[in-house]
């Protein structure tokens, strides 16, 4: 199903979203950025390997959503509303939805950005978030269910170069976006 078509959510949506990506953990168990020839639509890099969007996108794919697909098309009809940062001269089905900044620019087109707070009440589970790293990369992960050992943050699902892990690094770096693609449901 298109993002772009998608309901307010009932609680399963973020709960299905939030198991696809807890899903990970443990099984995609290796950081690897290499450049892939992927099936399209629907095409993946091997389970056990990825980077931090390899998360984003599996995870949505836990909700009907084909990042690969959706991302690329939205590429495609407008190239220049997305960061020249490859000196690509079109959209590449194949790595367009893993790289950050292209993601980043597609959850804003679809009108899912949130503000950037130090409030760690204003990142709901489900919500992505992304930063730049103190080398100068971006870096994107989800906002889990679960909370760091004091209670006072959630922690990210993401991979940072050790497989996908849940861990309390939400203000440990500067952010650059935060999304939310379930907003809450209507209250009767």
């Amino acid at each position: 199903m298109s993002g772009l078509l998608q309901p307010l959510a009932a609680a399963s949506d973020v709960e299905r979203l939030l198991a696809a990506a807890t899903g990970q953990i443990g099984v995609t168990t290796t950081y690897d950025p290499a450049y892939v020839q992927l099936a399209y639509p629907g095409g993946d890099v091997p389970v056990d390997r990825g980077v931090c969007s390899d998360v984003i996108v599996r995870a949505m794919r836990g909700v009907d959503v084909d990042l690969q697909a959706d991302v690329h098309m939205d590429m495609r009809m407008h190239f220049p509303a997305y960061p020249a940062l490859w000196a690509l001269k079109r959209a590449d089905r194949n790595i367009d939805h893993r790289r950050v900044a292209n993601l980043e620019t597609w959850f804003s087109r679809q009108g899912r950005s949130m503000p950037v707070s130090r409030a760690a009440s204003d990142y709901r589970a489900g919500d992505f978030v992304s930063w730049r790293l103190d080398d100068g990369l971006l870096h994107i992960g989800i906002v889990a269910a679960q909370r760091s050992a004091d209670g006072q943050r959630p922690l990210i699902i993401h991979n940072i170069g050790a497989g996908v892990r849940a861990e309390d690094v939400l203000f440990a770096w500067p952010i650059r976006g935060h999304y939310r693609w379930f907003q809450p449901a209507a209250s009767p």
